[in-house]
């Protein structure tokens, strides 16, 4: 059947799905369409086969030129320069409304302001935005490989649901959330198969700073594909649903499909909870109608996660849903005996039949092409649903709209003040700009204003809560509590571990000041309508300056005037009318402080008196240590940290360790969170690590050798920064006498799995220069500290110490009178050098602004 293109072209007028669609009169013939397989060489999921990124998107270009019913949108480069994809697949006569239709959806999702019987004309005319993901968990190989298949069984079909689907449903694909990390696995797998190592994980990260933790930044976007896929969803083109396909371990159900089980995050509509089980519902009964085992739905992930994309969307409206795959040894297959069959997660205690699990698999070979098909099966199947129900996806889409922003109105909170006034103003920009990335109403002051009886001066931004994005809005600036109920223990009472935090507020992790008002400011507001851009002011009549120590920006400004071969000073106690640890700079021109003002922000303010103590930065060399045995991802976000502050360093390998004589080239070694066995090499039995599993030069561990090397180091004057668990290499290694406080308490004890936690901060230590002195951490099941006695007690010191009572802010914790008073962070003076222990998640995911200082005062000093 042909189908003709009519001569057309259409510019979607947003930033990144910017392309321009050009319609020509050149007919297409379904059989002209390539399949996979024969482009491939093999059907998709063979075993042992992968395709690889390159000549995926070629293949998808491929179709490009053989179908009109699809577009590939290159949204830029990844992390590693590979071209990040978008793939739209609907109708012909979809793609040359595109413009109109995208005006539609944009209305539905934020209804403000349209009348009722407008609105129900654009539910009758609008068409369904359905976006689905792959690949973001690069050794979750089969979803990449899925999609071709999926996009030629679209292109192709011409049966009256496939019709139907391209009719109404306008179908945004992301084939490869990660294509750096489908690039190293396909070249890892391919270089080890055929020998004894064929299947085993990437030892490396699979992705150039995260690995794994790329689905935990659908909230602060990061990470450049984070940035793509956000505007995509967030702001271009708000699907009504979206699912992300994923892998699991291998040896418990087959396939997990939504919705999820309990607890759930508050604050999203309640439509959207029951979307999913509507969705999941469809998804799981097309999995058992074509003779599908094993599927799981309503069990094991609970609605309370991460805010990863697939739990972050339902707080933009999206029936953000998940599946998970039972995995294979990467492209090998798997044979899994019945006994090794297990279950005993949230709402699958047992693996035997039950409601949401009515047909156990029951063992045997599993294989790549398995989860190909289950995959596929579950992707139309949201298609189908969509396509079937189009207006009520569209009205329902309207309804979650107008109900959160009546709630919003409607509240005890009517909006969020940002102040002008704040302990780190720039870092609070960051923060505006981060929300506005997410779709985000925000309005700025022109000029000053009080609300409640407080004060708020120019440049102040407000968010009103009578926007759809509410539950958003709440959850990420206002203080949020885990359920502490018969879903969140054990029937003994021992709390069940959330997901991944149990918070994910943003301002608080940021350090950012937020003030809750019961009602809507007055004063002179304006939208703001893009990211903000503060220019840094600096100083007429002078050349001697000095710039805010309390802001991040300012160890960025410091650096790079470092690197242009300036002398860099501290303010050092007493202070006087300066803050301890404000930088200096002087007899320097406008000229070299332009370009330093205009990209960080910073104002460079004029020296008005010389500081009565000052001292002259010293940045320290730093070394990085990295291992393998799949990398550690506190170790790629500390990269990116660094990276984005101009702090340079080098990578640090075990074997560079062992070779000794490390002050010759570094000043300070930082070692990133991680468990003694995986810094040394030197595993148990009963590890999970086998290093005879990995080629002889992926087999990371500094041994014996290392860890004396290290101690020489620091006896010879160097830093040694130890991060979270990596505490106890250094206790061991240097015999300190410190001891965690929390270890071998049972969780009925004390528990605390991700929460803001208060803290004290002696802010005239140089470590702490910069911080209030009170704030907040990030708590993560982290190591605290007690101070034993010894000889020599004066070289220790306590730079972050917990509060002595009511010590939460956001989150859970149990038992906090075992942390009350105890230590977070502290130094001790080694030889002639040091060591700086923090417990707290100082740089977590790149996301604790709040506390990145703790961790640069230990470079720049």
């Amino acid at each position: 059947m042909k189908s003709p293109f009519r001569l057309r072209i259409l510019r979607m007028a947003i930033p990144y799905l910017a392309v321009t669609l050009l319609y020509t009169t050149v007919s297409f013939s379904q059989e002209s369409v390539t399949t996979p397989e024969k482009f491939f060489g093999y059907k998709m999921g063979a075993d042992r086969q992968l395709a690889r990124w390159d000549k995926i998107v070629t293949y998808f270009h491929l179709l490009e030129t053989e179908s009109d019913k699809i577009r590939v949108m290159d949204m830029g480069p990844s992390a590693e320069g590979h071209p990040f994809l978008i793939v739209l697949i609907t109708s012909p006569e979809n793609m040359a409304d595109l413009g109109h239709l995208q005006e539609i959806n944009k209305k539905i999702s934020n209804p403000e302001g349209i009348p009722g019987e407008t609105m129900a004309e654009y539910i009758k005319e609008g068409k369904a935005v359905i976006f689905q993901s792959m690949g973001l968990h690069s050794s979750e190989v089969a979803s990449t490989q899925m999609t071709p298949e999926l996009a030629y069984d679209l292109l192709t079909a011409n049966d009256d649901d496939t019709k139907r689907i391209l009719d109404n449903v306008l179908f945004f694909m992301i084939p490869c959330m990660n294509p750096d990390g489908e690039v190293m696995v396909t070249d890892w797998y391919n270089e080890t198969k055929g020998t004894k190592y064929e299947g085993v994980g990437q030892p490396t990260l699979y992705h150039k700073y995260c690995g794994h933790d790329n689905n935990r930044d659908g909230d602060y976007m990061n990470l450049q594909e984070s940035k793509y896929i956000a505007q995509a969803m967030y702001v271009d083109w708000p699907p009504q649903a979206y699912t992300d396909h994923h892998q699991m371990g291998a040896y418990g159900a087959r396939f997990y499909v939504p919705p999820y089980c309990d607890p759930i995050r508050p604050w999203a509509d309640p439509l959207v909870w029951r979307e999913m089980s509507w969705y999941g519902a469809h998804i799981a009964y097309k999995l058992q109608e074509k003779g599908y085992q094993g599927v799981l739905n309503a069990a094991q992930y609970s609605g309370w996660g991460h805010f990863g994309w697939h739990w972050i969307t339902p707080f933009h409206n999206i029936a953000g849903m998940l599946t998970e795959s039972a995995g294979a040894k990467l492209a090998t297959p798997i044979y899994i005996q019945p006994e090794q069959l297990k279950a005993g997660v949230r709402m699958f205690p047992a693996y035997e039949a039950q409601s949401t699990f009515p047909d156990p698999w029951q063992g045997g070979w599993w294989h790549v092409r398995d989860i190909v098909n289950q995959q596929k099966v579950a992707a139309m199947a949201l298609l189908d649903m969509a396509a079937r129900n189009r207006e009520t996806v569209l009205e329902t889409a309207y309804l979650k709209a107008r109900n959160q922003t009546e709630k919003g109105a409607e509240g005890d909170v009517k909006a969020l003040i940002i102040p002008a006034d704040q302990h780190d103003y720039l870092t609070a920009v960051k923060m505006v700009n981060i929300l506005l990335r997410s779709g985000i109403k925000i309005t700025k002051a022109s000029g000053e204003f009080t609300s409640e009886g407080k004060y708020f001066g120019v440049g102040s931004y407000v968010i009103p809560l009578a926007q759809p994005k509410m539950g958003l809005i709440r959850n990420l600036l206002m203080q949020t509590h885990y359920p502490d109920n018969a879903w969140t223990r054990k029937e003994d009472g021992a709390p069940l571990r959330p997901y991944d935090l149990a918070t994910h507020t943003m301002a608080e992790f940021m350090g950012v000041t937020v003030e809750p008002v019961g009602a809507i400011p007055e004063g002179s507001f304006f939208v703001v309508t893009g990211q903000e851009k503060p220019a840094g002011n600096i100083a007429e009549n002078t050349a001697d300056f000095y710039f805010d120590g309390r802001q991040n920006a300012s160890y960025k400004a410091a650096n790079m005037l470092i690197d242009i071969g300036f002398t860099v000073k501290r303010v050092d106690p007493p202070a006087n009318m300066y803050h301890p640890g404000d930088f200096v700079i002087e007899k320097i021109s406008r000229d070299k402080l332009s370009p330093v003002a205009r990209q960080t922000g910073v104002n460079f303010l004029p020296l008005p008196a010389k500081p009565e103590a000052v001292h002259t930065v010293i940045r320290g060399r730093t070394g990085l240590f990295q291992r393998y045995y799949g990398g550690n991802i506190d170790e790629g976000w500390t990269r990116l940290c660094f990276e984005n502050y101009g702090f340079p360093y080098k990578t640090l390998k075990s074997e560079e360790i062992k070779k000794g004589t490390l002050n010759k080239k570094f000043d300070v070694i930082v070692i990133p969170d991680d468990s003694p066995e995986m810094i040394t090499g030197i595993f148990g039995k009963e590890s999970r690590i086998k290093p005879e599993d990995y080629p002889e030069k992926y087999r990371s561990g500094i041994g014996k050798e290392g860890t004396a090397a290290i101690k020489d180091f620091v006896n010879n004057g160097g830093t040694l920064v130890v991060l979270g668990r990596s505490w106890a290499f250094a206790a061991k290694t240097f015999d300190l006498s410190v001891r965690d406080v929390t270890k071998g308490l049972d969780s009925k004890a004390f528990f605390c799995p991700g929460s803001t936690v208060k803290v004290t901060f002696d802010n005239r230590d140089p470590l702490a220069y910069g911080m209030p002195a009170e704030g907040l951490v990030l708590f993560r099941n982290s190591p605290v500290f007690e101070i034993l006695p010894e000889r020599f007690n004066e070289r220790y010191k306590t730079v972050v110490r917990y509060k002595k009572k009511d010590l939460l802010q956001s989150g859970w914790l149990d038992g906090e009178e075992h942390i009350a008073g105890k230590d977070g962070m502290i130094r001790v003076t080694c030889g002639k050098g040091e060591i700086v222990i923090i417990g707290f998640r100082t740089q977590h995911r790149d996301q604790t602004d709040g506390t990145f200082k703790l961790l640069f005062n230990s470079i720049i000093k």
